[in-house]
């Protein structure tokens, strides 16, 4: 697929500087762009790029004045990062929604209805009573059980498993891997030793625009009727567990191998790092930051709060108390010899 440099500066919003008409066929970085593709320059570290580039253009930000003449053409922008980004969304688009018709063999159960534009892949299955909406690309190897719907624009990539009751909105993406919907952890201890296993009749609810990445397990929350709910614009990395009815609020981010415990709330614009857990029944505040490895024991409830540690606490508090403990092993071995020094003193 080629664009002219007029055609990107205009889904941008920006400004062009040389020669409009020239052709671009693929995005690159600046330091190893060709001609033919499309580099940008936000991080001041490489602007040194931008004056031996062979990138047949470069979007920059509106202010940005060349120390020395440059070769290559380029696009004006608020932002020059956000405009690259926005690139990358629409290619990524045009590469995940080329796909469309039915592969065989694949199955769809009675009384399941789908949208126009839809793809399924080879060996996907389709339970009963399914909706899906326009433009779902459902990749082999697919499962989605009975009475799920999923909304249009949404891409199930291959290997997902959906269990029977999800919803999932629009555009949204569940990566390879992926399951929603599994049992919940539940078990009641018997006098014998044994434990009894508590049926999970729940579902999961995911709304517009999340991601799920792939390995990702999300479980259906415990009583029919109940949800465990992920809000709109969540992004979830690889590798997360999150156990029944947990609700995660909305544009909240997750890296990869953190466990939520059963029946937590997370609030909106939260940001947990890579190995985070959370106990269950908690409650944790609008915009609170985990730093990797943190372990969270307790409800969090003034908003903005920045934690690490395990337990967590502030950060600013953990440093200074890094401070001291990272000298501990120095702080004993002069202790010691603090020690023998007044009990020398002591036997004469």
């Amino acid at each position: 697929m080629e664009f002219t440099i007029n055609q990107i500066a205009a889904m941008l919003g920006g400004q062009v500087q040389g020669d409009g008409n020239e052709k671009i066929n693929m995005l690159a970085k600046i330091q190893d762009a060709r001609k033919g593709q499309l580099a940008f320059l936000s991080n001041p570290k490489y602007e040194q790029y931008i004056y031996t580039t062979q990138a047949s253009v470069v979007i920059v930000k509106k202010d940005f004045v060349p120390r020395k003449e440059i070769s290559t053409n380029l696009i004006l922008v608020d932002d020059p990062y956000i405009g690259f980004t926005s690139l990358l969304e629409e290619y990524h688009k045009m590469i995940n929604f080329q796909k469309t018709g039915i592969e065989q063999p694949s199955y769809i159960g009675e009384n399941s209805v789908t949208g126009n534009n839809i793809y399924r892949g080879a060996f996907s299955y389709i339970g009963s009573k399914v909706k899906i909406g326009d433009n779902v690309k459902i990749h082999p190897h697919v499962y989605i059980g009975d009475d799920v719907v999923i909304g249009s624009n949404s891409i199930i990539h291959a290997g997902v498993k959906i269990y029977s009751g999800t919803r999932i909105g629009n555009n949204c993406v569940l990566h390879s891997g992926a399951v929603l919907g599994s049992d919940g952890f539940g078990f009641a201890p018997q006098e014998d030793g044994t434990y009894k296993t508590i049926p999970q009749l729940g579902n999961v609810i995911l709304e517009d625009n999340i991601t799920i990445g792939a390995n990702t397990v999300i479980d259906c929350a415990t009583l029919f009727g109940d949800s465990t709910i992920i809000h709109q614009g969540v992004k979830l990395d690889n590798l997360i567990q999150i156990a029944h009815n947990v609700e995660i609020g909305k544009n909240t981010v997750i890296a990869a191998q953190t466990g939520v415990s059963g029946s937590t709330k997370i609030g909106d614009n939260c940001v947990l790092a890579g190995q985070v857990g959370l106990a269950g029944h908690l409650i944790i505040a609008n915009n609170t930051s985990f730093g990797a490895q943190a372990g969270i024991s307790k409800s969090i409830k003034d908003e903005g709060m920045k934690m690490i540690g395990s337990p967590a606490f502030d950060v600013k508090e953990y440093f200074k108390s890094y401070a001291v403990f990272k000298k501990l092993p120095d702080l004993n071995e002069r202790l010691r010899e603090l020690e023998k020094k007044v009990m020398s003193k002591v036997e004469q």
